[in-house]
C-alpha cells in the first residue's frame, strides 16, 4: 500500500491533480489491491501479471459495473503500473497491450432553452436564503459551464461584480476567467445581500455558496438541490453535469467558436469539446421539426 500512497504524493504534487480525481484513483488502485489479497495472490507490485488484470475484469464484469467503468478502473492501474515501471521497482506494465471493453459513446442529455428557463425559475418562487442561493449556483453553473467541483469551490475573491466574470480554478490547477451573464449577476448579487449573510455562521468562511449549516455547498448537496427542482418540472435524467453540457451546447448553437468554448470550459483537449458540435446540430434539427410546419410533411 505504500507504494500507492507514495503515487498519489506524485499525482498531487507534481500533476496537480484535484481531491477528486485523487480521491478516484485511490478507490481504483485499493479496490484492485483488495481483490489480489482476497484472491491470495498479491505478491508484491513486481509479481502482478496481466492475468491478474484479466482476473479483475472479469470480476467487475460480474458485479454489473459498466464498461466504462471498467476501462476507468484499468486506466488507473496503467497509470500506476507505468509510474512503478519509471521508479524501477517493476520491470514491466501488466497492463500493456490489454483490449479494453467497447464503450458506448453516447451522448450526453441536454436541456432545451425552455426547460432551462423552467428549470431556473423555480427558486425565484421565494426569497428565503437557500432559495436566494439555489437560483445563484443554478444560474452560475449555467452561465459558466462550471464542473460541479468548480461551482463548490467557489470562493467570495472569485466572482467579480463590476465585470461579471468569475475567476475558476479547474483541473489540475488551470485557472480561467469566466463571463457571466447579466442575469447570473444579479442572482449572485441578490444572494451575497440578502442570502449569504444568514447562512454565514463565522466571518472567516471564504467559500461563495454555504449550506443551512454555514459550510460549504458539497458536490452532493448541489447534486440533492438540482434533483428536487428537476423532478418538480419532469426531469427525471440529469445530472450537474447536464448544465455544463447545455452551456456549451447552446453556445455553440449561438455561433460561438469551438476554440472559445473550449477556453471557457477548461478542456485540454480540443477533441473532447468536438462532441458537442454534434449535440448543437441535433438540437437545432429538433427545434426545427417541432417549429417549421411543412417539417413532417412528405415529398
Amino acid at each position: 500500500m505504500n507504494e500507492i500512497e507514495e503515487f498519489l504524493d506524485y499525482l498531487e504534487v507534481e500533476r496537480n491533480f484535484s481531491p477528486h480525481t485523487l480521491s478516484a484513483y485511490h478507490t481504483d488502485l485499493t479496490q484492485f489491491y483488495n481483490f489480489l489479497r482476497e484472491r491470495g495472490t498479491f505478491r508484491g507490485w513486481a509479481g502482478v501479471t496481466r492475468e491478474d488484470i484479466l482476473a479483475f475484469m472479469l470480476y467487475l464484469k460480474e458485479r454489473k459495473y459498466t464498461a466504462s467503468t471498467i476501462v476507468r478502473r484499468v486506466s488507473a492501474l496503467h497509470s500506476f503500473f507505468v509510474y512503478l515501471l519509471r521508479e524501477g521497482r517493476i520491470e514491466r506494465d501488466p497492463c500493456e497491450g490489454l483490449e479494453m471493453p467497447r464503450v458506448s459513446r453516447r451522448l450526453p442529455r441536454v436541456l432545451s432553452a425552455e426547460e432551462v428557463d423552467e428549470l431556473l425559475e423555480l427558486p425565484a418562487r421565494s426569497n428565503t436564503p437557500v432559495a436566494l442561493r439555489d437560483r445563484a449556483m443554478l444560474e452560475v453553473a449555467y452561465a459558466a459551464g462550471l464542473r460541479v467541483s468548480e461551482l463548490v469551490g467557489l470562493k467570495l475573491d472569485s466572482i467579480n461584480l463590476a465585470t461579471g466574470s468569475i475567476r475558476c480554478i479547474g483541473k489540475q490547477n488551470r485557472e480561467r476567467i469566466i463571463p457571466l451573464s447579466a442575469t447570473a449577476v444579479q442572482a449572485v448579487q441578490e444572494y451575497l445581500e440578502a442570502g449569504r449573510p444568514y447562512l454565514a455562521r463565522s466571518s472567516t468562511e471564504q467559500h461563495l455558496f454555504l449550506n443551512r449549516r454555514g459550510r460549504p455547498m458539497t458536490r452532493q448537496g448541489f447534486w440533492l438541490m438540482l434533483k428536487k427542482y428537476a423532478e418538480e418540472i419532469g426531469l427525471y435524467d440529469i445530472t450537474p453535469h447536464t448544465l455544463r453540457h447545455t452551456f456549451a451546447t447552446h453556445a455553440l448553437q449561438r455561433k460561438a467558436d469551438l476554440r472559445s468554448v473550449q477556453e471557457l470550459l477548461g478542456h485540454t483537449s480540443i477533441a473532447t469539446t468536438q462532441i458537442y458540435t454534434q449535440l448543437a446540430t441535433e438540437q437545432l434539427h429538433e427545434a426545427y421539426e417541432r417549429a417549421h410546419p411543412r417539417a413532417g410533411e412528405e415529398g
